[in-house]
C-alpha cells in the first residue's frame, strides 16, 4: 500500500472510529447507567437505539450536502456537533436527557459514516478502493475491540460520564487530522448545485437499481447482526454468564477480532476470485455459522466458550461481506457517490436500529434472543444474495 493511500486510510479510519467509540466505550457501563439513572434495561438500550436512528437518518443530509459543498465542510459540522453532544451526554441528569443527547450525538457521528465512503469513491475504484475500504475498516474495527477496554479503564476511576468526555477529546484529534492531513477530494467544478428535484432523481435511480439495493441490504443485515450483539452483549455477558466489566470488554474484543482479521484479506480475495464471488461465498458462510449457532443454543449447548467462538466465526464472514459489498454498491454511481453513500448508510443504520428495538423488547436474559436475531438476519442476507448478485456488474481489478 502506498503512503498516500495509507495516510488517507488512517485519517478516515480515525474519524470512522468515532461511531464505534461512542457506542462501545460505554457498553461495560450500561448496567451501571441503568442503576445510576434509575432506568429500566429497555430504556437504557434506548440510548443505543436513539443514536442509531439519528446516525442512519442524518446520512440523508450529509451525502447530498457533500456533493454540493464538498466533502470537508459537512464533515466539520458533524464533528463539531458530535463533540458538543458528547459533553451534553456527560452532564445528562436523567435517562430521558441521555436518550435525547445521544440522538444529537448520532446526528453528528453520521458525517463520518457517509462522507468517508464518498471520499474513497472520489479517489479510487476497483481493487484500490476495496483495499482502502478494508484498511479503513481495519482502523474502525480496532475501535470495537479496544473501546470497551478503554471504557472500563475510564469508568472504574472516573465513572460512566467520563466516557463521553473522552469521546469529545477524540473528536478534537479527528478534526485536527482532517484539517491538516485530508485534502478536499471533490473539486468545485464537480460539485452539483443543490436542487431538490435532482436529489429525488438520484434517490429514484438508486432505489431502482437492484444491484445497489441488494448489496446495501446484504450489508445492512450484517450491520443489524452486529448491532444486535452490541445492544444485548453487556447484559448477557455480565448477568447471564457472570462476567465483570473487564472480562466483558476482553471477550467483546475476541468477538470483534474475526471481523478485524478477515476484512484485511477482502481486497486480495477480490483480486483473485472477484468481488461478487467474495460476497456470495462470505454470505453463505455467514448464514451457515449463524444457523449452526442457533441450532446449538436450541439444543441447550449455550456454553460461553462455544458462543464466543461461533460469534467470532460469524463476524469473520461479515468482515468480508461488509467492505466488499460497500465498494460494489457504489461502483456504478460515481457522479452521485455522496448521495449513494448516504442512502446506503441510512438504510443500513435504520435496519440496525430496528433490530435493536425488536430484540430489546424480546430479550429474556438468555442467549436465544441474540442468536435467533443474528440467524434471521443471516437468512435474509443469503436470500438477498441469491436474488440480486446476478444483476451486479463485476468490479474491474
Amino acid at each position: 500500500m502506498n503512503t498516500d493511500l495509507f495516510k488517507t486510510a488512517l485519517i478516515l479510519g480515525l474519524m470512522g472510529a468515532l461511531g464505534p467509540f461512542a457506542i462501545d466505550m460505554y457498553l461495560p457501563a450500561m448496567p451501571t447507567i441503568s442503576a445510576d439513572l434509575a432506568a429500566s434495561t429497555s430504556a437504557t438500550q434506548g440510548t443505543l437505539m436513539s443514536f442509531f436512528v439519528a446516525f442512519g437518518l442524518s446520512q440523508l443530509f450529509y451525502g447530498p450536502a457533500s456533493d454540493v459543498f464538498g466533502r470537508k465542510p459537512p464533515l466539520y459540522f458533524g464533528l463539531g456537533l458530535f463533540a458538543v453532544a458528547s459533553i451534553g451526554c456527560a452532564l445528562a441528569p436523567s435517562i430521558e436527557w441521555l436518550i435525547a443527547l445521544r440522538f444529537f450525538q448520532g446526528v453528528g457521528a453520521a458525517a463520518v459514516m457517509s462522507i468517508p465512503r464518498a471520499v474513497i469513491r472520489d479517489r479510487y475504484t476497483g481493487a484500490a478502493a476495496t483495499r482502502l475500504m478494508s484498511t479503513v475498516m481495519l482502523v474502525i474495527s480496532v475501535a470495537p475491540m479496544l473501546a470497551p477496554m478503554i471504557g472500563s479503564a475510564v469508568i472504574i476511576p472516573f465513572g460512566w460520564r467520563a466516557v463521553f468526555v473522552a469521546c469529545a477529546l477524540v473528536t478534537i484529534v479527528s478534526v485536527s487530522a482532517a484539517v491538516f492531513g485530508l485534502p478536499e477530494t471533490l473539486a468545485p467544478a464537480d460539485r452539483a448545485p443543490f436542487k431538490f428535484r435532482n436529489m429525488l432523481r438520484a434517490f429514484k435511480t438508486l432505489f431502482a437499481d437492484p444491484g445497489f439495493m441488494g448489496l446495501t441490504l446484504i450489508g445492512g443485515m450484517g450491520m443489524a447482526s452486529f448491532f444486535s450483539f452490541i445492544s444485548i452483549a453487556s447484559f448477557l455477558y455480565t448477568d447471564y454468564y457472570g462476567l465483570n466489566p473487564f472480562q466483558f470488554s476482553l471477550f467483546f474484543a475476541v468477538n470483534a477480532l474475526g471481523f478485524f482479521a478477515s476484512s484485511q484479506v477482502a481486497a486480495n480475495l477480490g483480486n483473485r476470485f472477484g468481488s461478487i464471488a467474495v460476497v456470495k461465498w462470505a454470505v453463505a458462510g455467514y448464514g451457515t455459522s449463524a444457523g449452526l449457532l442457533l441450532l446449538f443454543v436450541l439444543l441447550g449447548w449455550d456454553a460461553f466458550p462455544l458462543l464466543v467462538a461461533m460469534l467470532a466465526l460469524t463476524f469473520a464472514f461479515l468482515g468480508l461481506v461488509i467492505p466488499t459489498s460497500m465498494v460494489l454498491a457504489l461502483e456504478e454511481h460515481g457522479p452521485i457517490a455522496g448521495t449513494a453513500a448516504s442512502l446506503g448508510g441510512t438504510l443500513q443504520m435504520v435496519l440496525g436500529a430496528v433490530a435493536i428495538a425488536i430484540l430489546s423488547s424480546l430479550f429474556n436474559g438468555t442467549p436465544i434472543t441474540l442468536v435467533a436475531g443474528i440467524a434471521t438476519c443471516a437468512g435474509i442476507a443469503v436470500l438477498l444474495s441469491v436474488l440480486t448478485l446476478k444483476s451486479v456488474t463485476p468490479v474491474p481489478a
